[in-house]
This record gives C-alpha cells, sequence and structure tokens, in this order.
C-alpha cells in the first residue's frame, strides 16, 4: 500500500476518477500489478491517503457508477477530517493506520 501511495505522489495515478478519489493497482506478493488488486483511495497529495476499497482484478474490473459517487461523497468528508476527529477514529478502531518506514 506504501508503494501505492508513493506511485500517487508523484503523479502516478493509474486512475483519477476526480473529486480526490483514485484508483491505484497493488500487486499480488509475488506478482505484479497488471496481475493484481485494485484499490479505491480517498486522495489529497502531501496530505492524506485513505484506502477504503479494494478488489482483485479477476473478480471484478471495474466499480460501477453509483459506487463511484459514494466514493466522491466520502471523500468530502473523510479527507474534511480534523487532525483531533482522525486520531479518535483511529483510537475507536474505524480507521487502522499504514505508517511509513
Amino acid at each position: 500500500m506504501r508503494e501505492a501511495i508513493a506511485r500517487a505522489e508523484k503523479g502516478q495515478i493509474d486512475a483519477d476518477l476526480g473529486g480526490e478519489v483514485i484508483k491505484q493497482r497493488v500487486a499480488r506478493p509475488g506478482q505484479g500489478r497488471s496481475r493484481g488488486y485494485r484499490t479505491i483511495i480517498l486522495f489529497r497529495r502531501g496530505a492524506k491517503a485513505f484506502f477504503v476499497y479494494g478488489f482483485a482484478k479477476s473478480q471484478r474490473a471495474y466499480i460501477n457508477d453509483d459506487e463511484e459517487e459514494q466514493f466522491k461523497e466520502a471523500a468530502k468528508h473523510v479527507l474534511g477530517l480534523t487532525e483531533k476527529q482522525l486520531a479518535e477514529l483511529l483510537k475507536r478502531g474505524d480507521f487502522a493506520e499504514v505508517k511509513s518506514e
């Protein structure tokens, strides 16, 4: 997941869905990204990234229009959280943090 964000920070985004929602490919262990997983990320460059959905390419090729709109709506709320609100959500276990090395 860290690699997917590092690529996005460099502008290497697999699909920009708009509304601060991107789709990034993530490799399966021992394989490449093309046959791996697709992740939906609420992403604000240089600030925050939230992995909100993932699926194997072999299971599903894309998300539908309704799902895309729901992710965009979620991005408005989640990316607008204050640090205090985010800390509380982490503490409650509603979110999990993936730290950089």
